[in-house]
């Protein structure tokens, strides 16, 4: 049977490696478990229904890529878009979650739509090539810096400004400092697994030093009603609401995009600079982050993490379909999670809250974020033209604290110069629309 459903034999694969493929991508990318609640619980929402959202939503994309496009590709909420979703959408907007669920629900659907009638790739072709790399880098700065205040390494000066140095002499700070070698350790001995591994030993030095609570291993999975069907769509089509959908549906678009070609490279299964079920696979991620909506997580993309997997061996959809089990079977572990994903309130001396630290996820943010950082490489800086959008897209990002601006300085700028410099038909029409649109948004919504 599976060797009917997955073609193994065709791939050059067998049942053990596929599922050893699986388990290694698994262990990879398993750090969105722990940390996509304890991030959404910032924005109002149940830890333990989060938690089991991103589990069940993870699982059903992870069946779809394996069953449609039979590509060993896991997909999970993302890095990014989950940020967008707490800091700028919900607590920058003051939108509530349920609105900013039913934002994620609505692109979803587009997803799929853009998907079906080969508008996605079109959209993609448009965007040039300066801002696709320096989006990822500017993103990667910004959940670095996010991981650096999870960390107390930065922390907020009550003047109102930025104070880089923290406490030091602070335990969950210090905590932070040791993850964080722990985790660069195992990855510098490519070690499988790294962040996890990291992270599980982080918070049993932290149960020593009384930072973690220890609080279990296994239990009862728990209940999903907290946002489960909780998503509401009414106004979400209001003008002001419009480019929020927009930028969701970018940055998915870009995660996907990235991640399709860099393991279908490793794969062997480019053809002709093309992969081959592409319109499956992007489908896949449509149906994830529509799902993961309904039972109340931000958007689901596919995981550049995939290619460790596919290093191990992984060629077909079973590597998915282990992926999935696991995720399913992660959800039996609660207590791991809140202990793991859980803060460390920070008080005064008359004990009053000054901050939240979460000193055993912060190493993983700062890693996700370095990572994220190296496309910026790829940019060229000996043009003007292509430098200072892309340099001002990172730059307004991290200064501003919001990705929306970040993306908009960009988007504006880079036709604009493209214009003034007698270039104008460097630029795509459709980047000419975006750039007005978002003009019109500052100009008359602000």
């Amino acid at each position: 049977m599976l060797e009917k459903l997955f073609k193994l034999k065709e791939n050059g694969t067998t049942v053990q490696t596929e599922i050893i493929a699986g388990a290694t991508t698994f262990l990879s990318m398993a750090y969105i478990i722990f940390f996509q609640p304890a991030l959404l619980s910032q924005a109002g929402m149940d830890f333990g229904s989060v938690m089991m959202a991103t589990c069940i939503a993870s699982a059903i994309a992870c069946l779809v890529m394996a069953f449609l496009a039979n590509y060993p590709i896991a997909l999970a909420p993302g890095m990014g878009e989950n940020f967008y979703f707490v800091f700028t959408v919900v607590i920058g907007m003051g939108i509530a979650w349920e609105k900013a669920l039913g934002a994620v629900f609505i692109s979803g659907v587009l997803f799929m739509v853009l998907t079906l009638f080969r508008i996605r790739e079109m959209i993609i072709d448009s965007i040039p090539s300066s801002l696709k790399n320096a989006i990822p880098a500017a993103i990667g700065l910004f959940i670095t810096f996010i991981g650096l205040t999870y960390a107390g390494i930065v922390i907020k000066d009550p003047g109102g400004g930025i104070a880089v140095t923290g406490d030091f002499h602070a335990a969950p700070t210090l905590l932070s400092l040791a993850g964080l070698l722990i985790i660069l350790l195992l990855m510098i001995r490519e070690i499988k697994g790294s962040m996890l591994i990291g992270m599980l030993i982080t918070a049993i030095l932290g149960i020593f030093v009384g930072v973690v609570e220890f609080k279990g291993v296994v239990s009862a999975p728990p209940s999903l009603s907290p946002t489960f069907l909780k998503l509401d769509i009414s106004g979400v089509f209001d003008v002001g609401f419009i480019s929020v959908l927009a930028i969701f549906l970018l940055m998915d678009m870009f995660d996907t995009i990235g991640t399709l070609i860099g393991v279908g490279q490793a794969t062997g299964l480019m053809e002709d600079g093309k992969l081959p079920r592409a319109q499956q696979a992007l489908f896949a991620d449509a149906v994830g982050t529509a799902t993961g909506a309904l039972f109340g997580t931000s958007t689901v993309t596919s995981y550049i993490e995939s290619t460790t997997g596919v290093r191990a061996g992984g060629r077909t959809g079973l590597t998915a379909v282990v992926v999935a089990a696991l995720m399913l079977l992660a959800t039996f572990f609660s207590p791991l999670v809140s202990m793991i994903g859980g803060g460390t309130p920070i008080l005064d001396a008359e004990g009053n809250l000054l901050y939240t630290l979460y000193p055993v996820i912060a190493p993983v943010l700062i890693l996700v974020g370095s990572f994220m950082a190296k496309s910026i490489s790829n940019c060229d800086f000996d043009d003007l033209t292509e430098a200072i959008p892309a340099f001002l897209t990172i730059a307004v990002m991290a200064f501003t604290f919001s990705i929306s601006n970040g993306l908009a300085a960009g988007f504006i700028l880079y036709p604009v110069l493209k214009l003034l410099s007698g270039r104008a038909k460097e630029v795509s029409w459709l980047m000419y629309v975006l750039c007005g649109l978002l003009i019109a948004k500052y100009v008359f919504i602000g």
